[in-house]
């Protein structure tokens, strides 16, 4: 699977709007369509959350450096044992 992008995020959000747009639906396909693009929207949400994380561990960071790793895990050096190479 190639790895997505948070810049991707605002092609299926309006792809899902696109899909809900679609004058051609029947009121079932409407509905099944109106679900889909509310999982959308969740993930979405979460995506974006995580994204905010990572910008306020970088930007305490790039404040106070190399002292903040230890807790800040998701950008220091992981402890767990590679499984590659």
């Amino acid at each position: 699977m190639p790895k997505k992008m948070l810049s991707s995020l605002d092609d299926h959000l309006f792809a899902a709007l696109d899909r809900l747009a679609g004058t051609d639906l029947t009121p079932e396909q409407i509905e099944t369509e109106a679900k889909r693009a509310e999982a959308v929207v969740k993930i979405a949400d979460q995506v974006t959350e995580n994204a905010k994380t990572k910008l306020v561990a970088a930007k305490l960071f790039a404040e106070y450096g190399k002292t903040v790793l230890p807790m800040l895990p998701q950008i220091g050096p992981s402890k767990e044992p590679s499984n590659e190479g």
